[in-house]
């Protein structure tokens, strides 16, 4: 589905700007609106990209500690925006997202694309490496369900330091 492609790149392009500009919220419509006037101003149903876009900082405190955990030798500050971005949408859709809309391996699929669309040399590499690791931990939902009607959904907890992944 190339528009569900066309809406991640903008969310992509809007939690980067976000995060880039000092992760105000309250200028996130505006940033989305302008993004999607920019680079899709013909897309029909822009809901997606708002849904994507606000769901992932709505859960950011659930997904960042996981991509701390899974790339411990990167903190969290020193992971290039773009590649922090794009792991925040790919671990939503992997962690929260609806399995009957996007399979997990849809999820980090479209993550390593959009990495090595808007990354560096080694971003899709880095993105696979942790949304796999995530992926594993979760106990590899619907890995051979070719019918998609595996609703498995994680929970993420933390006691302050460790986080763990269980599905439920």
């Amino acid at each position: 589905m190339a528009n569900r492609h066309l809406a991640r790149s903008i969310a992509m392009q809007s939690l980067y700007e976000w995060d880039f500009k000092g992760k105000k919220t309250e200028n996130l419509d505006e940033i989305i609106k302008k993004n999607i006037q920019e680079f899709a101003p013909g897309i029909e149903d822009d809901s997606f990209v708002y849904h994507l876009v606000k769901n992932t900082i709505k859960n950011q405190d659930k997904i960042d500690p996981l991509i701390e955990k899974c790339a411990p030798e990167w903190p969290l500050e020193q992971v290039t925006v773009v590649d922090r971005n794009i792991l925040r949408l790919g671990i939503y859709e992997l962690l929260f997202g609806n399995y009957d809309d996007v399979p997990p391996k849809v999820a980090i699929n479209e993550a390593i694309e959009l990495a090595k669309s808007f990354g560096g040399e080694s971003s899709g590499r880095f993105v696979n490496g942790v949304l796999g690791t995530i992926y594993r931990e979760l106990g590899e939902p619907m890995k051979n369900d070719k019918s998609k009607n595996d609703k498995k959904i994680a929970e993420v907890k933390s006691d302050g330091e460790d986080v763990t992944v269980e599905a439920l």
